[in-house]
């Protein structure tokens, strides 16, 4: 068996795109198979680049960590719109899950944080627990007026 019929065998093949020749003049394009990808434009590789940037080069630290359960906490209040789900979905529940999540972290890392840290977690766990009892509160009162 030669080397080409073993690759071809195997499934493995490789296509040149590139849109140059070795001269450096406009290659013949070729329309592409069904087999094979469509090449996006340069402006969605541009895009894909700034958003693959933003989220993936960010180091998660404890102060991240704490604001993105915040953030997680806040879409189960119904404080900020889920572009994926549309209208405001509370989910009390959830949200109470998290903040709970919230505290025990800052039970177990008393003493251990830097300032800036502890006063992230202190914070972000009061206000959230202050929304929580003011929608319970008003879930609550709702329930009675229908009763």
């Amino acid at each position: 068996m030669t080397k080409d019929e073993d690759t071809e065998r195997r499934g493995f093949r490789v296509t040149d795109r590139r849109r140059f020749t070795a001269e450096g003049e406009t290659a013949a394009a070729e329309p592409p198979t069904p087999s094979s990808p469509v090449e996006p434009s340069p402006e969605e590789l541009q895009a894909a680049d700034a958003g693959a940037t933003s989220a993936a080069d960010v180091p998660v630290t404890f102060s991240t960590f704490v604001l993105g359960l915040g953030t997680q906490t806040l879409l189960h209040l119904g404080e900020i719109v889920d572009p994926s789900v549309g209208p405001v979905e509370r989910d009390l529940a959830a949200a109470k899950h998290v903040i709970d999540i919230l505290g025990i972290l800052q039970d177990k890392t008393r003493n251990n944080l830097d300032p800036g840290e502890s006063e992230i977690l202190e914070s972000m766990l009061y206000d959230l627990r202050m929304r929580f009892v003011s929608l319970a509160r008003g879930t609550a009162e709702k329930e009675k007026e229908k009763a």
